[in-house]
């Protein structure tokens, strides 16, 4: 499952790439007909995401500025121009997305259609015989024409320059301002939005006997955290999984919340997932210097490394279940809590 960074990724590359675009959306699977016909024709006004949550704002036809991504809602709209004569629609209608564990983005386009927050995350397709003659400097011949829909694409938003399709979400629907809010009202803090609380997420967690491993995962305390950054983010603060959520100091979970933002904030920029620390990388290199830029090897400190020799202390890597889920954790690193 996508985790947060990915989906705020996602928020920034409509914005991009659509944003103040009229767009064409179709249902070629036939689930999302209904919703899609009230999408069509509008011009995508806003971008937003919550945890794992997207949230893609469309206002009428005549509505053509752009409101960005992270702001909670479009309230005033100006004109395609960016002049200060706007149109107000207070009521923008909503597609909200959840990918889930099967949900994805796909993004085609012409030469004009780039984004530098679209690679890493969603998935483009553009034909090798293409980006050869594009990396050549030759001009593509001849205009751009929207591929057919690959597999059971639940929706279809076509612009001028390019088309995304979504597959396999676990949610998809349109929603009202009002839904949208209770949507977001379920969801804790999330630390890649502005208006993020770290207070809430540590009152969520110390008020509770359950594991803070359990915590990290649950969406009503903190939006966004997946199994990967759980993994990590408990590792870098030295806390054991099964550890109770109201035996953590409120310092700690302070900081654990400053280095979550940190890390989620790269992951974001770069589309990938780095937890470790350059000291504590172990291959090399060229100039025989510990890399920069991690391998898939010494990326991550305990994620998926069960067995393994902890990068830091050498102990092997534990590995259980804890809500259905597999949960990494060093024994020495992470020492487990008194019974």
């Amino acid at each position: 499952m996508p985790e947060g960074h990915t989906v705020h990724r996602l928020a920034h590359a409509f914005a991009e790439l659509f944003g103040g675009h009229r767009l064409a959306v179709s249902s070629p699977q036939g689930r999302f007909t209904d919703g899609a016909a009230l999408l069509d024709g509008r011009a995508l006004v806003g971008t937003e995401a919550h945890g794992k949550q997207l949230f893609l704002a469309f206002a009428g036809p005549d509505r053509h500025a752009f409101a960005g991504p992270d702001r909670h809602r479009p309230a005033a709209l100006g004109t395609a121009d960016g002049s200060d004569t706007a149109t107000v629609e207070a009521e923008p209608r909503w597609l909200r997305v959840h990918l889930g564990l099967y949900g994805s983005w796909t993004f085609d386009g012409d030469e004009s259609f780039r984004a530098p927050h679209a690679i890493g995350a969603p998935r483009r397709r553009v034909a090798e015989e293409e980006v050869a003659v594009r990396q050549a400097g030759v001009p593509v011949a001849g205009d751009w024409s929207p591929p057919a829909p690959r597999g059971a694409v639940r929706v279809r938003l076509l612009g001028e320059h390019g088309v995304a399709d979504l597959t396999g979400p676990t949610a998809c629907e349109v929603v009202t301002a009002q839904e949208k809010a209770a949507v977001q009202g379920r969801l804790g803090p999330d630390p890649l939005r502005s208006d993020g609380d770290p207070e809430a997420f540590v009152r969520a967690v110390r008020t509770t006997r359950r594991p803070v491993g359990e915590l990290l995962m649950d969406q009503a305390v903190l939006a966004g955290v997946g199994n990967i950054y759980r993994a990590e983010a408990l590792y870098r603060a030295r806390l054991h999984p099964r550890r109770a959520g109201r035996d953590v100091p409120a310092a700690r979970l302070r900081a654990m919340w400053a280095d979550l933002r940190e890390l989620m904030a790269d992951g974001v920029a770069t589309g990938r997932i780095v937890t470790t620390r350059p000291e504590h990388r172990n291959h090399l290199g060229e100039a025989g210097d510990v890399a920069l830029v991690p391998d898939d090897d010494d990326r991550w400190y305990v994620y998926h490394r069960s067995g393994r020799p902890c990068l830091v202390c050498g102990t092997k890597v534990s590995e259980a279940e804890m809500a259905g889920r597999r949960v990494f954790w060093c024994p020495r690193c992470q020492r487990a809590p008194r019974a």
